[in-house]
């Protein structure tokens, strides 16, 4: 635990890593039930992409779960919403969307943890928003949005 970190700045960047493991469970139970669900003539390498990324998002449940432990906290088990259903598009989209909640919500934990000067909490965020950013990207190119 970090001694140069008062009690209330630990609380604070504990409250705000068991939002991030909320939506890191979230999207690990929404991209494996896309993986589960998806059909049609162009989902068999959709359907890879679910499961791959399903699986970054575990190693960022885990970082995420032993920094929070570290700091004295308890790890949330309760998910953030997850959406289900539709066609391979609405899936994509669905994805893309909490994408961009998980690196909006980094963002801004990210500020947090250098306003308090929490670096090892900063500089492990900042490793997980460029993989969201990835799996964003990813999704854009596929419905082939232009950003």
């Amino acid at each position: 635990m970090s001694f140069l970190m008062s009690e209330k700045d630990r609380k604070r960047i504990i409250a705000a890593l068991n939002v991030d493991l909320g939506l890191e469970i979230a999207a690990i139970i929404q991209y494996l039930h896309h993986h589960f669900t998806a059909e049609g003539m162009e989902s068999p390498e959709i359907i890879d992409r679910f499961e791959e990324i399903s699986k970054d998002e575990m190693k960022h449940m885990e970082k995420l779960g032993e920094r929070i432990n570290y700091l004295g906290g308890d790890p949330t088990i309760k998910p953030a919403p997850i959406k289900t259903g539709g066609d391979l598009k609405k899936m994509i989209r669905d994805d893309l969307d909490g994408e961009y909640t998980a690196i909006k919500t980094y963002k801004e934990h990210i500020k947090l943890c250098a306003e308090i000067g929490d670096t090892t909490t900063r500089l492990m965020l900042e490793e997980i928003v460029s993989d969201e950013e990835g799996h964003a990207d990813t999704w854009e190119t596929t419905l082939g949005i232009k950003v």
